[in-house]
């Protein structure tokens, strides 16, 4: 189980913001990720997230709904999310992130997102919350990707 979270942020005039971690790490080194990590053995789903956004941005959260869950059945992995409410600004790298950041959607590096439960998550999260309304999003990814 690979658990994390969305953490978000909404600034003094409105905006909404995700915060998202540069890998120090393999695999995908150098790209953006949201804070997660392996489940380990003994903990909660909850617990989990809130432990690897600490350690991955020595951010601390609010848990929220579980947002969405993927299976990838090629790497023997289920990829669970939550939705998060970052408790304040006190955050930086922790040893498995060179950066943590926060972004608006239109500042997220697309390009650069390193793992596609992540990437299709944050593109499910922006449109639900154009519509105003958060679902929980399931799926499945049985073929690595293409780079």
């Amino acid at each position: 189980m690979v658990i994390g979270s969305i953490p978000e942020w909404e600034d003094p005039e409105g905006e909404n913001r995700i915060l998202l971690c540069r890998r120090a790490i393999e695999p995908r080194y150098g790209l953006w990720t949201l804070p997660g990590g392996f489940m380990e053995n003994g903990e909660t789903t909850t617990e989990a997230a809130i432990r690897e956004t600490a350690e991955e941005a020595n951010a601390r959260i609010e848990i929220g709904d579980p947002y969405s869950m993927y299976s990838l059945p090629h790497i023997n992995q289920v990829h669970i999310l939550f939705r998060a409410r970052l408790m304040d600004l006190d955050f930086s790298p922790g040893q498995e992130s060179l950066e943590v950041k926060l972004f608006t959607e239109a500042e997220i590096p697309w390009d650069e997102i390193a793992f596609r439960p992540v990437k299709l998550s944050l593109e499910h999260y922006f449109a639900d919350r154009r519509k105003g309304r958060f679902g929980f999003h399931v799926g499945e990814l049985r073929t690595p990707a293409c780079k």
